[in-house]
């Protein structure tokens, strides 16, 4: 028996996830997100796996491997590092068996993944640094219109008209936006517009990794805006090439927490079989 944590140091937040793993049993033990704010991210992953430890009942001496992912390398706990793509797809797998592919959409960027049953990526693509298509550009859209973060994707999904915004700089159509209020667009047609737009783009990115049909996983930090994944939908469904399911979970923000606690169960278990490392009881 493995015990392990996941600790993902993303852009806007930090996750972390505790197992506990004996051969092909996994146990997930606890949880928890906390939002950056400025505050130091470091220290946020400190108190993050106080908590999941402390959530079930644990000391930190009971962990025999600290998986960080995203961000995280700087912890100062961790045991091994794994990088955020493979995380992800592991993450993607465990929460959905079925998925082949994955959308990773974050503070600052989205990325396609194609994946193997095992979590193993294939292939992958990432939007531009530019691209008006992250979860930072939604939340100073919904800051200028007024709009609280967790409004954005049932008022998206209340549109009636779209205005869909088609500058791929962030800067550019924050612009466009702008102007859209002073032509009276109400925030509801603004939104949905927004996410049709990032949704061509993912699409986009879906078909050049060769995901044409199967199920996609969405993660990340925007995986949990419904309007997003409506306006994914509703994208791949007009578009003649591609016949793929998107599909989003409650837990999608800990997919890299989850795939990094996953992936560090295995490495522990490949370094104490060398005897690299004390084997768990």
């Amino acid at each position: 028996m493995t015990i392990t944590a996941g600790i993902d140091v993303g852009t806007g937040a930090v996750k972390a996830a505790l197992f506990r793993v004996e051969g092909d049993q996994t146990e997930w033990l606890s949880r928890t997100v906390m939002r950056i704010r400025q505050r130091d991210p470091m220290e946020l992953a400190r108190l993050a796996f106080d908590q999941v430890l402390g959530d079930a009942n644990l000391e930190e001496s009971d962990v025999q491997y600290v998986a960080t992912t995203g961000e995280g390398e700087g912890v100062p706990f961790h045991t091994g590092h794994f990088y955020s793509m493979t995380t992800h797809a592991r993450g993607a797998i465990y929460l959905e068996p079925d998925a082949r592919a994955v959308l990773d959409i974050g503070a600052l960027h989205g990325r396609a993944i194609s994946v193997d049953e095992r979590g193993k990526v294939l292939s992958y693509k990432m939007t531009s640094q530019c691209a008006s298509g992250s979860g930072q550009f939604l939340e100073n859209i919904a800051r200028y219109l007024g709009i609280g973060q967790d409004e954005i994707g049932s008022l998206s999904r209340q549109a009636d008209n779209p205005e869909t915004v088609s500058s791929i700089c962030a800067v550019l159509a924050e612009t466009d936006v702008i102007n859209m209020v002073s032509r009276g667009i109400s925030g509801s047609n603004i939104l949905k517009g927004i996410h049709l737009s990032m949704a061509g783009r993912l699409s986009k990115l879906l078909k050049s990794i060769g995901a044409m049909d199967g199920v996609v996983m969405v993660t990340g930090g925007l995986a949990l805006d419904d309007g997003l994944v409506a306006a994914l939908a509703e994208d791949i469904a007009g578009n003649k090439a591609l016949s793929c399911s998107v599909h989003s979970h409650a837990d999608s923000i800990y997919a890299g927490a989850i795939g990094a606690a996953l992936w560090g169960a295995y490495r522990y278990d490949k370094l104490a079989a060398r005897g690299d490392m004390p084997k768990a009881a």
